[in-house]
């Protein structure tokens, strides 16, 4: 068995902390999708008298979105942090074309990342927004404590929304780090592979480079 390296370490708590900001972010936003009857709230608008009430919500889909994107994204974590552990003790490296490919879709897992973070942001602004208009609370922290409509139950919408935005935008962070983490990696493995050093020919029959 191989010892883990401190690199290898770095990638593994990468993982484990992306995987677990996922986990919070879907299921924080499926909380308060629960506590509004299934309804989604992101971009939606209240009505004050004397009790709150959801006057319009967004599409469910909008949060499904929200809540598959990071759901996936943890589902992804796990598999690389197990297959990040076993290659650590059993001493296999990727090959630079898998490094390529892993950092492409890596890439595309950002930019849905980020799409999810800007939607939970935006529609948790124009939500906050509605709830102050209506001179419900002087705060949308303040609302959730406020009576709602039955079959409302929205005593903790704000904190879940605001741990899901929270969680959201740390995992974005984590996977940039991820990117940058397997570009190095990457990087490396093309300097040894080019190096005549290495006990490998470095010529281009040897070893085309790849797109």
């Amino acid at each position: 068995m191989a010892q883990l390296s401190g690199l290898l370490l770095l990638e593994l708590a990468l993982h484990a902390a992306a995987f677990l900001c996922g986990i919070i972010c879907a299921s924080a936003l499926t909380v308060t999708q629960g506590e509004f009857g299934g309804q989604c709230i992101l971009y939606g608008s209240v009505v004050y008298n004397g009790t709150l009430n959801l006057s319009s919500s967004s599409p469910v889909s909008l949060c499904y979105f929200v809540a598959t994107i990071s759901a996936l994204a943890a589902i992804f974590c796990f598999l690389a942090l197990l297959y990040g552990i076993y290659s650590g003790f059993f001493g296999e490296e990727p090959e630079r074309l898998w490094l390529k490919g892993s950092m492409v879709l890596v890439a595309v897992v950002l930019f849905f990342l980020l799409i999810s973070a800007c939607i939970l942001r935006v529609g948790m602004d124009s939500f906050c927004a509605s709830v102050l208009k209506s001179a419900a609370a002087p705060s949308c922290q303040e609302a959730q404590h406020r009576p709602w409509v039955p079959p409302y139950q929205a005593g903790r919408f704000y904190d879940n929304l605001y741990t899901a935005e929270a969680a959201a935008w740390v995992n974005f962070f984590f996977w940039c780090m991820l990117l940058l983490r397997l570009f190095i990696q990457c990087v490396n493995k093309t300097s040894s592979q080019l190096s005549p050093g290495s006990g490998q020919p470095w010529t281009g029959e040897r070893t085309p480079i790849i797109g």
